[in-house]
Formats: structure tokens, sequence, C-alpha cells
């Protein structure tokens, strides 16, 4: 038996909700708050299996509310049920230990789906939650080094190079003596195995540098 409490302000939808999940075989509602100070204090007092969580609450929100569950009650699964779906949102959710993200769209059979899932250990994402949560993780996935064979001296003075500096404005760029310039120089000259100037450019700017 899944034991479930549903966390939501509106209460025609949480009627709603109590009816489907009365519904379900092996689903038990072990009770229903509307704000998050109640919904942590209920967790407290049933340790339910699963949180159908709403975010949007009056007073502490639905995010504040999944914190503080999964942090007092680790073994107590969070799925966030909800409107919103921006980054933002979705993100906050799941740094608070949110196990699953549905929007309040979803249907019923993929809320008894999701809330199987998230009791048995799984992590579940409707569609659009989904995509926002990899999109994020691409835009902050961190980029390889370029031309890691080169010191970050040398990356820097070759970048300027790229974008059309002499070496003297180089050295005044960075407040170096021409001499120090011109050995960075040689040195990238070498690493790259290059011969001039032009082809360090190139090189340069193949691996995204000079813009």
């Amino acid at each position: 038996m899944t034991r479930v409490v549903v966390v939501e302000d509106h209460p025609v939808f949480a009627e709603g909700l109590v009816a489907l999940l009365s519904d379900l075989p092996g689903v038990e509602v072990a009770g229903v708050a509307a704000t998050g100070e109640t919904a942590v204090e209920l967790v407290a007092r049933v340790l339910p299996d699963v949180v159908l969580m709403d975010l949007r609450l009056p007073g502490m929100d639905g995010v504040q509310a999944t914190a503080r569950i999964t942090a007092s009650h680790p073994q107590v699964a969070v799925l966030a049920l909800t409107m919103m779906s921006d980054d933002k949102t979705v993100l906050a959710a799941l740094r608070a230990g949110a196990r699953g993200y549905l929007l309040k769209e979803a249907t019923p059979a993929e809320i008894a789906r999701s809330l199987e899932a998230v009791a048995a250990g799984q992590v579940v994402f409707s569609a659009a939650a989904g995509s926002r949560v990899l999109d994020a993780l691409a835009s902050s996935r961190v980029r390889p080094r370029p031309l890691p064979e080169l010191t970050e001296r040398e990356l820097e003075v070759l970048n300027l190079l790229a974008t059309g500096l002499t070496n003297t404005a180089i050295a005044q760029r960075l407040f170096l003596s021409e001499k120090t310039i011109r050995n960075h120089v040689t040195n990238i000259f070498a690493k790259l195995g290059v011969s001039d100037r032009a082809a360090a450019v190139a090189r340069a700017r193949d691996a995204g540098l000079g813009a």
C-alpha cells in the first residue's frame, strides 16, 4: 500500500486528486494539506510514502516545504504537481529534493504511474519538465579548455594574437615586457607545431579564440 499526502491549496482540485487517488488500487490517501507549513507538520505525523506537492502555496511555498520534508524525512518521496513549468521553478524543486515533476495537465494514468515510480525510488518528469532539465544541464556543462597543451598565459597571448594585436600591444595589455611576449610566442609556435604567426592565428580561430 502506497500512502500519499496531498498538498494543494485549491479545494476543488484537492478534492479531485483525493477522489482520483482513492480509486487507485494500492494507494491510500494519508492526509491533505493546503499550506506548506501544514504539509511539513502532517508529513512528520503520518510519514507517508509519497507527497503529491503543489508548488504555489500561501506562506511557505511548495519548494520550501519540499526542502523541509526531504531534509527531515529522506525516505519520503516528493512528487511536484503544479502549473509552473519555467526553468527556475523546475530546477528549484529538484534542488529541494523532489523526485518527480508533473504538470497539472497530466492524465490520471500519468499521475498513477509517477506515484508508483517515485515510491519505488525512481525519478520522473513530465515531458515539458524533462526538456527543461536537459536544457539546463546542457547549458551548464563545462566546456573543455581549448588547446590544453598551452599554459593559461600562453593561451591568453594567443587569444590576443588572434584578435590582431602586435607583440607591443599585447605587452602593454598584459603589463609585460616585449621580450616576455616574444618568448611566449616562440613557445606557442613550438607547442602548436606552426612556424609563423598566420598559422598560429588559424589554429587559435579553429579553437574558438580571437572573438
